[in-house]
């Protein structure tokens, strides 16, 4: 899949390089969890090939009285991570808090994977090293704060269409309800939305 979210604004090929030195290349499985929510986070990784989803199942794990009502389902996707990313919930990985998230493997997936540990090891070898943990805690926010935005001032069409910018070809690789529960609408309204873009483009 080409570029994702956006261009990556941090030194990646250095992650990737120290993942790949002080980690081991492990598989997962479509379904297999890289972290699962509640359970202590412990791993960052570089993704080699493939693609995680991001999920989390609402507070305690209910569903809640508003996502019936709304049609969604109580599987919310809520970031996505692909060949050539990072993949962590971070910065819990650091120090072993809680997992806020689910991260499963959408297709069979490689990462390069060291445990948060490993990482903290890494930032204290040096003062550069230590402003590499600034640098990706940064990027992560930006990234989220991006995605926050558009859900408050971009319409569900313009979300589909932000998301096809930033990530060319992602229709191929996600299922219809995945992409839908990413844009927090229903897979009949994004069935919808697509139709539409499809029509006006046969005009």
């Amino acid at each position: 899949m080409e570029q994702k979210f956006g261009k990556n604004s941090i030194d990646i090929e250095a992650l990737r390089e120290f993942c790949e030195r002080e980690g081991k290349e492990v598989t997962y499985r479509k379904g297999d969890q890289l972290e699962r929510e509640g359970d202590p986070a412990r791993w960052f990784g570089f993704v080699t090939e493939g693609c995680f989803k991001y999920v989390t199942y609402g507070i305690g794990g209910r569903l809640r009285v508003d996502d019936h009502r709304s049609g969604i389902d109580r599987e919310h996707i809520t970031w996505f991570s692909f060949e050539g990313e990072i993949v962590a919930d971070y910065p819990n990985c650091l120090d072993g808090h809680s997992s806020q998230t689910t991260i499963e493997a959408m297709v069979p997936t490689c990462v390069l994977r060291v445990s948060g540990e490993q990482l903290v090891d890494f930032f204290r070898q040096d003062a550069e090293k230590m402003e590499f943990r600034s640098i990706i805690a940064e990027h992560v926010l930006r990234q989220r704060n991006q995605c926050y935005l558009d859900l408050h001032r971009a319409t569900a069409r313009e979300r589909y269409e932000l998301l096809l910018q930033r990530c060319p070809g992602i229709v191929e690789h996600l299922a219809l309800q995945d992409l839908a529960s990413f844009l927090c609408i229903t897979p009949n309204y994004l069935s919808t939305i697509r139709k539409s873009i499809t029509f006006e483009s046969k005009k």
